[in-house]
């Protein structure tokens, strides 16, 4: 095959992978249960029910546990293909589980029962997710596109969250708290079909039978994974680089209660927020894309203290509205920074186990975070945001100290770093 012929198969491999991880990344953003469309009906519907801000956040914990063992679904499709493939497979049987689970939480009236199915929804997306990081990982490094392939799925991810923030205000705003979930519940449902119908064209993957051999190579590379000092540190940074006591469930409650505003703006300012998440990846698309990798870790915590700290400001609708917009963009650069970087740093026939790995650190460091920021705003604070949010920024900007320990020297994104 002539040089020009194949980087034309390339370019088409990519073109086919950047839509399936916006298709993905879209059913994603409205499928999960923490962030999409289902996730302000939800916590209104608690809120309604009588729970307190440390409740919600509890119950709302539930659904981060398939999102922190995403290693398991990583190292199970590194050595054991289903059907003959890797990746192709899972991602079809997670979108089918994922749309009949939203479809029965359709039909409860319980928050004990929607539970356990809004939980089956989560490992579904979060298997989903697995499998589309290892496909992102396998070929970003073949391709030399890590970057664009994270900036791609989580460009996508915020457009859906952005219009699912809207639409679950909106239903929040007009129908019982009831009816809302149920609504949101139905919308949940249909979207993961979309995935189910696109994987087989788009997943360009070669069916092949276990085998022994290569399953022996693949646990050799997930061996020298564990004697990696450059990962074990990575992980060490991503924690601590995503832990700082949140004040997500706290803010919610703060704006209904003190703030006094409509259930409608608030779905409207999570859309906000989505929308410079949005920007961000525009912005890293146009002018951070091949920056160094140290200066970019460096300019998402300067971006991440500078946007938590102006919450102080927050008063008004106006001021809610700048506000989050500020931090949906800094923390679009902070995702795209840190899961870049893990992406590159993931060594080859363990990738699945490895991304998703790093992933679930971030996804441990998110309760722990959220229920810290909960007990600190209800037992020590008072119900008072300012202090939650200074210490929410002070722990971010602890990161800074921990940027030389990588040792990244002037390396950048398309530069191989093992």
């Amino acid at each position: 095959m002539s040089t020009l012929a194949a980087a034309g198969m390339n370019d088409r491999r990519i073109s086919r992978l950047m839509l399936l991880f916006a298709i993905v990344y879209v059913v994603e953003g409205i499928g999960q249960a923490r962030v999409g469309i289902i996730a302000q009906p939800l916590t209104y519907f608690l809120k309604v029910s009588g729970w307190t801000p440390v409740q919600v956040t509890a119950y709302l914990a539930i659904f981060n546990l398939p999102w922190i063992i995403k290693p398991v679904y990583g190292i199970v499709s590194d050595f054991v293909p289903l059907f003959g493939y890797r990746r192709k497979s899972y991602l079809l049987i997670a979108a089918t589980v994922a749309a009949v689970a939203y479809f029965y939480v359709s039909l409860l009236t319980k928050p004990a029962p929607i539970a356990l199915f809004l939980s089956l929804t989560a490992y579904a997306m979060a298997i989903g997710s697995t499998m589309c990081g290892a496909l992102l990982v396998e070929n970003g490094q073949r391709f030399g596109a890590s970057g664009a392939f994270v900036n791609q799925q989580w460009l996508w991810f915020s457009v859906a969250t952005l219009v699912s923030a809207v639409v679950g205000g909106e239903l929040v705003e007009h129908l019982s708290a009831m009816s809302a979930l149920h609504a949101a519940a139905l919308i949940g449902a249909i979207a993961p079909l979309a995935v189910v119908a696109v994987t087989p064209r788009l997943v360009d993957e070669e069916r092949r039978p276990i085998d022994l051999a290569e399953l022996r190579r693949t646990f050799g590379s997930l061996l020298l994974v564990f004697r990696s000092g450059r990962l074990w540190l990575l992980g060490g940074f991503l924690f601590l680089y995503s832990f700082s006591p949140g004040f997500g469930t706290p803010l919610y409650f703060y704006m209904t209660d003190s703030l006094r505003f409509s259930q409608s703006y608030i779905g409207e300012l999570t859309a906000i927020a989505s929308g410079g998440w949005i920007v961000g990846a525009l912005f890293y698309r146009r002018l951070l894309l091949g920056m160094r990798l140290r200066s970019l870790l460096n300019l998402s915590i300067l971006l991440g203290t500078l946007s938590t700290l102006s919450f102080l400001l927050l008063s008004s609708e106006v001021s809610a509205a700048i506000v989050n917009f500020g931090a949906g963009l800094a923390a679009m650069v902070a995702n795209v920074a840190t899961l870049t970087l893990a992406a590159i740093l993931c060594p080859k026939r363990s990738e699945g186990f490895v991304f998703a790995a790093m992933m679930s650190i971030i996804n441990l460091a998110a309760p722990a975070s959220d229920n810290a920021g909960a007990f600190l705003y209800e037992h020590v604070f008072h119900a008072r945001i300012a202090p939650l949010v200074v210490v929410s920024a002070a722990f971010t900007a602890f990161a800074f100290a921990i940027v030389p320990l990588l040792r990244l020297g002037d390396r950048r994104e398309g530069d191989a770093l093992l």
